[in-house]
């Protein structure tokens, strides 16, 4: 009996025996066989991959002057496994010039981040963007330091401490863009603003890889394989801007002290030739370990300097507006060149003049004059042409179409084919939104004549007054203002206003005009044939802002520009002056009148009433 359940009990245990051998091959067959990750997993216990990060393309002006460029930095790294109980832990803080205390309080951070990939067999980011002269004496003595090694990077470098807004800055990446890019990885850096950001996936370049073997206590080895399947890093693309340096610095310097922007064009390839927004930053300021010091200490400043006004501030563009105005009753027929309006002078209504002149006037002297009952005689008509009648219907018709009139010269909407980023819209107000205000039936030309002569309702950004600019210039076209020379897909960004070609000649020597006989008389330089229109903006939150646009030559318009100051008053006062010292300063390369540039650089406008 006692043997049988001896006997019985063998088979148990050889049939237990057999099912844990069943069980490790069938495991070992799925590892091995079914698992396709088996070998990357195995590969990752004997290998490190280690990324190359590649140096980021450089950036130049129109001029191949260059603007961006890098320069090396170093992160030392641990591999918290091989430092071993006997480091040299004083040594290595005094190598790096650190304290004791700081060291300890940086290694428990590393080792906290569980949830980011912490190991103690791989190397660990102890320190970042080091210098050469950081890390020099760690170099000397790495030897020393077992489990310490040093990964080359590159951070920018800036030939000129101009154009921060268009040129961006490169930072940390965010938690999204880890989520929604794969190539990043913690503790890379992409493009933040500017062109940094719009042209990211070609600057950036692509990573290289470089493969290390690991003994079984996972401590490096050397390379694997003799590197046969390292992997270069790949510079990442070169990227030419339109921006004409030497310009964007002089448009910085005669708006330093001011708030306010500068927007320069190249009429006919819409290319920008500056863009300023002031206050500014020195973009060096961004780059580094006091980064986000830097960009704190911008967030907070009560200026806004963060702000791109040259794009996204909106502005009424006051008397600037004037000449669409004139282009619209052109193309309507409302008026020709030789009609004439009358003008009370300052006892004109419902809107009076502000300059005194003579009575009645043509286009081409309402716009040398700026006077504001003409262009609002001219828009009653343009919208009472067919009068009140059908429930307003009539009247709203021809609003509407004097408002896609107004649109097609690039107003009330981003340009979407652009690669400036960072755009507001403004305004052109639509019939729903005076519907909504004054009722279906309640508004009529009267109610909406701040209109004639840009205020009002109408907002828009410099960058768009300095296209509008660029389409006068033009006779009719603009291609849309962008920011980098390198694509030339240029061709289809070509947009055509609603006004035939032969209505611009009138609007454009009523321009010439006011440089010579008007408001821009005193800053004109009558070799370069400037054509503009200065505007005085009303500002319900303190002193007007003055705004002046032009081009020139008027046979060959090579720069259409737009300048804004905010509290200064007269647009003759300050931004005609600023805009003249820079269309001559881009049409000969030179600066004839130096007394007024620095003054205009030296001076700054009282914002006060």
């Amino acid at each position: 009996m006692v043997n049988d359940i001896y006997y019985k009990r063998k088979y148990i245990i050889s049939i237990i025996i057999v099912s844990v051998v069943v069980i490790f091959i069938i495991r070992l067959f799925a590892i091995q066989i079914l698992d396709e990750t088996a070998p990357e997993k195995a590969a990752k216990n004997a290998q490190l991959t280690q990324i190359i990060y590649p140096s980021r393309g450089l950036i130049f002006d129109r001029n191949d002057s260059l603007l961006v460029f890098n320069h090396p930095v170093y992160d030392v790294m641990l591999i918290f496994n091989e430092m071993g109980k006997n480091f040299d832990t004083l040594s290595f803080c005094s190598n790096l010039s650190i304290s004791q205390e700081e060291f300890n309080e940086r290694t428990q951070q590393i080792r906290r981040q569980k949830n980011r990939g912490f190991s103690k067999y791989t190397p660990q980011l102890f320190l970042s963007q080091l210098t050469k002269e950081n890390i020099s004496r760690l170099q000397e003595h790495l030897y020393l330091f077992p489990g310490v090694s040093i990964r080359k990077r590159t951070l920018r470098d800036y030939t000129y401490n101009s154009a921060s807004h268009i040129l961006g800055n490169v930072g940390e990446v965010t938690s999204k863009e880890l989520e929604n890019d794969s190539y990043y990885q913690i503790g890379d850096y992409c493009g933040r603003d500017g062109i940094e950001k719009v042209y990211e996936s070609h600057l950036r370049g692509i990573k290289g890889k470089e493969i290390l073997m690991r003994d079984s206590h996972g401590r490096i080895q050397g390379s694997y394989d003799n590197g046969r399947l390292d992997e270069p890093a790949q510079m990442g693309e070169d990227i030419q801007t339109t921006l004409d340096i030497n310009l964007q610095m002089h448009a910085e310097e005669l708006m330093t002290g001011k708030i306010g922007s500068v927007v320069a064009i190249e009429p006919q390839t819409g290319e920008v030739l500056a863009l300023v927004s002031s206050p500014y930053w020195n973009p060096k300021d961004l780059v580094g370990r006091n980064r986000t010091k830097q960009y704190n200490a911008l967030l907070k400043d009560p200026q806004k300097p963060l702000l791109n006004r040259a794009t996204q501030a909106l502005y009424s563009p006051g008397s600037t507006f004037k000449l669409l105005q004139a282009l619209v009753c052109l193309q309507k027929q409302i008026i020709t060149p030789n009609t004439k309006y009358a003008c009370s002078g300052r006892m004109s209504t419902p809107i009076r003049c502000t300059h005194d002149h003579g009575s009645p006037v043509t286009l081409v002297e309402a716009i040398e004059q700026s006077c504001n009952p003409y262009f609002w005689c001219a828009y009653r008509d343009l919208l009472q042409k067919d009068g009140y009648g059908n429930g307003n219907a009539d009247f709203k018709r021809n609003y509407k179409e004097w408002r896609n009139d107004i649109i097609s010269f690039g107003f009330g909407s981003t340009f979407a084919d652009s690669d400036i980023p960072q755009q507001a819209s403004g305004s052109i107000p639509s019939e729903k939104l005076y519907n909504k205000i004054y009722g279906n039936k309640g508004w009529k030309a009267i109610t909406i004549r701040s209109l004639s002569i840009g205020q009002g309702e109408i907002l828009v950004t410099p960058l768009q007054l300095a296209n509008m600019t660029a389409v006068i210039a033009n006779k009719g076209y603009y291609i849309s203002p962008h920011i980098c020379r390198t694509s030339k897909d240029t061709t289809n960004r070509i947009h055509h206003s609603t006004i035939d070609s032969v209505h611009f000649d009138c609007v454009q020597q009523g321009m010439a005009q006011v440089m010579t006989n008007g408001t821009g008389k005193w800053y004109n330089v009558q070799e370069l044939q400037i054509c503009g229109k200065t505007g005085t903006v009303q500002n319900p939150h303190g002193k007007d802002h003055a705004i002046f646009i032009g081009f020139a030559p008027q046979d060959n318009p090579q720069i259409a520009i737009a300048v804004v100051v905010e509290n200064a008053g007269f647009g003759s006062t300050w931004a005609c002056p600023i805009a003249s010292l820079l269309i001559e300063q881009y049409l000969t390369k030179n600066i004839s009148r130096p007394e007024l540039y620095n003054r205009m650089s030296n001076s700054y406008p009282k914002a006060e009433e």
